[in-house]
């Protein structure tokens, strides 16, 4: 896989964007099981709706790297490799997959991509995606089941489809701005 310069730009932006994401102060909720609202879902949802399946899961993928190497990049400045044997852990890599999977699915789209079709392309991989990573290893260091951490996350959901319209929202305006991106 060769990496161009523009490539490497873009993924070390969405790395820092997810990064900047953390700035705003997590939500942790009791029945969230210590898993904290943030803003940093958004992150994997613009680096694939922008960056595409390649750069933007690569971007998601260092931001995860940095992380579990000690950076507190995490919202409320949390970092290292003990994040990740939490039951925030899943939703962290999961990041990787789901901006993948965004990217991929905008790639198969020509032309510009209808608003609803990109919230649906934006939840699939922001919500879906993560959620398929996070609900089963929060499961697992929780020792709880599938289906009690599944309601758990419905907590999530309202926020989740705020940032997936505004992802997309988002993404329309900088594809239209920036239509070679």
């Amino acid at each position: 896989m060769t990496l161009t310069t523009r490539d490497i730009v873009m993924i070390a932006l969405f790395a820092a964007l997810t990064a900047a994401l953390g700035l705003f102060p997590p939500i942790t909720l009791p029945i969230a099981g210590g898993v904290p609202i943030t803003a940093q879902s958004m992150g994997c949802m613009l680096a694939g709706a922008l960056a595409g399946a390649k750069r933007g899961g690569l971007a998601l993928a260092l931001f995860a790297l940095l992380v579990a190497i000690g950076l507190p990049l995490m919202a409320g400045g949390r970092g290292g490799f003990g994040l990740f044997l939490t039951p925030s852990g899943g939703f962290i890599i999961g990041f990787a997959a789901a901006a993948f999977v965004i990217g991929w699915l905008f790639a198969r789209h020509s032309g510009e991509v209808p608003l609803v079709t990109s919230i649906i392309y934006i939840a699939i991989g922001g919500i879906g995606v993560v959620y398929l990573f996070g609900i089963p290893w929060w499961a697992y260091t929780a020792e709880q089941s599938i289906a009690i951490v599944a309601g758990k996350c419905t907590v999530f959901l309202p926020g989740d489809s705020i940032k997936v319209v505004l992802a997309a929202l988002i993404a329309r305006g900088v594809r239209r701005a920036y239509p070679g991106l």
